[in-house]
């Protein structure tokens, strides 16, 4: 019998309380699962932070974030977290997207890159090493305003702030 409950018998909770993730989840470690406005799994993940995670996970695919289910555990094990993200997967009966071809998207920097121009690519390829990171920063702003619009239109009203340094290279992800 395992110590941890099936993901079935877990209670959907909002993503978003108030425009804002619980605090409840600020520095727990635990599984969570994801799901989209139709209640289907997106993605199972554990963290030593789970609401770090979630933000995180909001920022990058804020269409599939609506609903979670998550278990705390009170100190960290990365085989029972594992054991438990496993089953609860298994327990799905098919991978979710963000545990599979779409986790590079649920998990890593958003690369700005990917929204230049072709006048923009062409520049970059063009100028100099001053010139590329301006003109990657510039690329990760525009981004970036567009992620916080589509933030905002979710509801979202936590203050969401990426790393500068990151910006330079042409990636965004949450401070």
């Amino acid at each position: 019998m395992s110590d941890f409950p099936c993901l079935a018998n877990l209670d959907y909770l909002p993503y978003l309380e108030g425009g804002e993730i619980a605090n409840e989840w600020q520095q727990k470690i635990g599984v969570y699962a994801i799901f989209d406005v139709e209640n289907t799994l997106q993605l199972v993940d554990y963290s030593r932070d789970i609401y770090l995670s979630l933000r995180q996970h909001l920022v990058r695919c804020p269409e599939q974030c609506h609903w979670l289910k998550g278990f705390m555990i009170s100190r960290p094990s990365r085989s029972l977290l594992e054991e438990i993200r496993t089953a609860w997967i298994a327990e799905n009966g098919s991978i979710p997207p963000g545990n599979g071809e779409e986790g590079d998207r649920w998990h890593q920097p958003i690369d700005a890159r990917a929204t230049m121009t072709p006048e923009e690519r062409a520049q970059l390829n063009r100028t100099d090493d001053l010139g590329k990171i301006k003109l990657l920063k510039n690329t990760a702003r525009r981004l970036e305003a567009e992620i916080l619009t589509t933030l905002a239109q979710r509801g979202v009203t936590m203050q969401i702030r990426f790393n500068p340094k990151l910006k330079e290279q042409g990636l965004l992800d949450v401070k």
